[in-house]
């Protein structure tokens, strides 16, 4: 949330703080449907697009590894832009480049009559922050920038990748002390501008969007305005849905049946007072022309933005600094973590390669965290600069925003073709309908948002590499596996383990599978064009 609050209020204007806490309550109930959907899978890891999967295995068995590839190559890449962020603010700690009007500044221009800020930041600027051993561009794509940024983030990709070879306990542990060193006080600089009146109220009143994207005047509810608005609640989504991921790790928690449940449900909770109390408070202090500061939107001025907030001098805006390091080591290990497990049961289910289901002797999924890492050094070489940066995350949002699509559906599916199979925890069957429309709503914000991030075809490109899975799972069932699917999957749908695989079972949905395949299409293309920027 952190480092894209600034970006949010960009495109969202005034409407910010509340795109953030609508984006929360969708990611919210949403959590119940993958709840139940996890609870009937006691026995597998890798998330609820692993659970979900199953559920449209029998209308295609295209669209079953879909679900899981789309949710892989959403949160894999956290991996490389946590780790190109991370690498910016210790570059920024240890090399600092000096402000325009710094004393160094000042005392160099002096030295050297008629030099210009510009000049004296260009002469004082640390080396490090301008090397780079090698620059490819790939066509199409963006330029693989093999700098400081890539250095820096490679080595503590590889750290992270040393605590999570120790499997699931370890890390969880680890994470653990993390989140407890970086939540509270992160609790206490919400709260404190609440308590000692610092929230000006006309920074949260008159909720209007802006004019164009980054623009500090107010706009209007008309096409251009709406279209604003999807596309911070499309890239809000990224961050809001993201607790879903702590039912990727149920083949590992002690009681799988019960604890699935209060996994998700109470970092849900967890989640709805810091998405709610952060923005809120941020925006009401800066309000909306403050929070379009460089520092802001860039991510790098976050940890000086929240010392201000309660009025703290410069030891303690350091010590925010190295919270705000922190804190992206704890999404980086989580993102590590989930993505692996979701490549991990993948190929245990038939669909991904076989050699991604091998595991340790602490039952790490070894495999696959070598796969994501050789992918996020891929990544981390592209997003080694801003613009590559925002590039790789507008196309995996694209697959997130397909997989909770699915996900979604896949909860009234389960409903009607495996009313059999235990569930520990049975959403009401209300929430389930609600979330069906809710995953309609989030091809909404696919179609519409997707292209208000200076990327016009950023759609296109995420929907491309959602089309990658084909190649791959044509290789894993019709190569390695001749055309059936693995024992475990079969006893998951309920068929005889060493039965005929032509019939996955019978279709009780019938069509409305596909209908509601087709209307989501449809309505993303229909959004896609109907809603334009301003101007």
């Amino acid at each position: 949330m952190l480092f894209s609050i600034g970006g949010i209020a960009g495109v969202a204007g005034k409407m910010a703080f509340a795109v953030w806490m609508i984006s929360m309550c969708m990611g919210f109930l949403q959590s119940f449907t993958y709840a139940e959907m996890a609870g009937m899978f006691g026995n597998k890891s890798g998330g609820t697009s692993v659970y979900g999967a199953t559920a449209w295995l029998r209308y295609s068995k295209l669209i079953a590894p879909l679900s899981v590839w789309c949710n892989w190559f959403a949160w894999s890449p956290v991996l490389s832009l946590g780790c190109a962020i991370a690498a910016g603010y210790i570059l920024n700690a240890l090399f600092p480049i000096p402000a325009t009007d710094s004393q160094a500044v000042l005392d160099w221009m002096a030295a050297n009559a008629g030099a210009t800020a510009e000049g004296a930041v260009a002469a004082l600027t640390p080396a490090v922050r301008t090397w780079t051993a090698y620059d490819l561009a790939i066509p199409g794509l963006g330029t693989l920038h093999f700098n400081a940024v890539f250095l820096i983030g490679a080595i503590l990709m590889l750290i992270i990748f040393a605590i999570q070879h120790r499997g699931i306990a370890s890390t969880a542990s680890a994470q653990k002390w993390l989140a407890i060193i970086v939540l509270v006080p992160l609790f206490l600089v919400g709260i404190v501008p609440i308590l000692n009146g610092s929230i000006i109220e006309s920074n949260v009143t008159g909720l209007v969007p802006p004019s164009a994207a980054y623009s500090g005047e107010d706009g209007a509810w008309n096409v251009g305005g709406w279209t604003l608005v999807l596309g911070a609640l499309y890239i809000a989504a990224w961050s809001t849905y993201g607790f879903e991921t702590a039912v990727c790790y149920t083949r590992e928690f002690k009681n799988p049946a019960h604890d699935t449940f209060k996994a998700i449900f109470f970092s849900g909770l967890l989640c709805i007072v810091f998405f709610f109390l952060i923005p809120f408070s941020f925006q009401g202090v800066f309000g909306h022309a403050g929070m379009l500061a460089p520092g802001i939107v860039d991510g790098t001025g976050i940890a000086e933005a929240l010392g201000s907030m309660v009025g703290a001098g410069r030891v303690v805006t350091q010590v925010l600094v190295i919270l705000m390091i922190l804190a992206l080591f704890l999404s980086i290990m989580t993102a590590m973590a989930g993505s692996s497990r979701t490549l991990y049961q993948g190929s245990k289910d038939g669909w991904l390669p076989r050699y991604l289901s091998h595991v340790n002797e602490h039952g790490a999924p070894t495999g696959a965290m070598w796969t994501d890492f050789a992918f996020n050094l891929f990544l981390l070489a592209l997003a080694s600069d801003v613009a590559g940066y925002f590039y790789v995350l507008a196309i995996s949002n694209v697959g997130y925003i397909i997989f909770n699509f699915l996900n979604l559906n896949a909860g009234w599916i389960h409903r009607i073709d495996s009313p059999h199979l235990p569930r520990p925890w049975k959403a009401p069957t209300l929430l389930i309908g609600l979330n069906t429309v809710l995953a309609f709503v989030n091809a909404l914000f696919l179609g519409a948002g997707a292209k208000v991030w200076g990327y016009s075809g950023a759609l296109w490109s995420g929907l491309f590499f959602a089309a990658l899975i084909l190649p791959v799972f044509w290789f894993r069932h019709y190569v390695q596996d001749k055309g059936r699917f693995p024992r475990e999957a079969l006893i998951d749908l309920g068929l005889p383990p060493d039965g005929d695989t032509s019939h996955l079972g019978e279709r009780r949905a019938g069509i409305r599978p596909y209908l509601a395949l087709t209307a989501g299409a449809v309505l993303v293309l229909w959004a896609n064009w109907f809603f334009v920027l301003p101007g």
